[in-house]
């Protein structure tokens, strides 16, 4: 079996026995729609309910390609006007949906007390890049236009997303900067993002077998994706960072993509943006919907959350 590094967290580390097991099925080793039906599996055994929550809503927005699904999440008892959190899936823009991440959106609606609108974008290798940055541009830019339909009364916009997820609300971000929406974007909150395309990165070494995100599984996403090389829709690191809102990057200790999220982080401290960095230490890619299987990481999400609180303009 594969080595585990000894920096892994006890629960993180009796949760990667199991899936390193050779018995243990990997997404790599399957056909799209079966790996899409494998990540719901194990999202159903370790990941947490998404618990009770005001109002979860089911709309759809016009996208390029015909209509885009939306989940809308609110927590709170009156809704004045607020930011919106836009959020984006992970699955290497191949898996995930709104269901496999459902009880995460609630729970950042809950803890935030801010409404989330999750964006249910095509994937790949039905529609390869460029279809899912260009669905979550089309669904933010509606989203902003559209307060009332959501019910909701939309005062600024935060992009968020979990590992293509991260590197969606970035380019989105980037988009939205580059050619403004109706609402402005006060804030972003990458988590373990993909940012580029090189896989040279001292984490990527360290951690790419044995803890969950594996090299194996990186090159199926990125061949199901198909992206064009260096287009900065897909290798945002490259793109410009000036302008860039204030900014959470969260990664994983143990994750092959832990010095990317890094590498972003540094870049926009370079640029002179505003950016707090959070790194899990101890644990692993695609935390966010294990915390069942991975209770520590609640401990986590909770610092995570009070960084976003406090980037937010009036510390929102």
């Amino acid at each position: 079996m594969t080595e585990i590094h000894s920096d892994a967290r006890p629960d993180v580390r009796a949760y990667l026995e199991v899936i390193n097991a050779p018995e243990t099925p990997k997404v790599y080793q399957f056909e799209p729609p079966h790996a899409r039906e494998l990540m719901k599996m194990a999202k159903a055994m370790a990941d947490v309910e998404r618990g009770e929550i005001a109002r979860v809503a089911d709309l759809s927005c016009p996208g390029p390609a015909g209509d885009i699904g939306l989940r809308v999440y609110d927590a709170r008892a009156e809704a004045g006007p607020s930011p919106v959190i836009c959020f984006f899936h992970g699955g290497g823009f191949v898996i995930g949906d709104l269901e496999t991440h459902d009880s995460f959106c609630a729970e950042m609606a809950r803890v935030m007390q801010l409404p989330v609108v999750a964006v249910d974008y095509r994937l790949a290798p039905e529609a390869p890049f460029p279809a899912a940055p260009d669905d979550c541009e089309a669904a933010t830019r509606w989203i902003a236009d559209n307060g009332a339909a959501l019910g909701l009364d939309i005062d600024g916009l935060i992009t968020c997303g979990d590992s293509a997820g991260g590197n969606l609300a970035i380019v989105v971000t980037q988009q939205l900067r580059d050619t403004p929406a109706s609402q402005k974007v006060v804030a972003q909150f990458p988590i373990y993002p993909v940012v580029d395309e090189a896989p040279a990165y001292q984490s990527f070494k360290d951690f790419s077998e044995g803890h969950l995100l594996s090299a194996d599984s990186m090159r199926w996403f990125d061949n199901h994706y198909a992206p064009t090389k260096g287009d900065p829709r897909n290798a945002c690191l490259g793109a410009g960072h000036h302008d860039t809102p204030p900014t959470l990057v969260m990664t994983a200790g143990l994750d092959p993509l832990r010095d990317q999220g890094r590498a972003y982080a540094a870049a926009l401290v370079a640029e002179g943006a505003t950016v707090a960095h959070y790194d899990a230490v101890g644990n692993i890619h695609g935390f966010i919907t294990l915390r069942k299987a991975l209770p520590s990481s609640d401990g986590d999400l909770a610092q995570a959350f009070r960084l976003l609180k406090a980037l937010l303009p009036a510390n929102g």
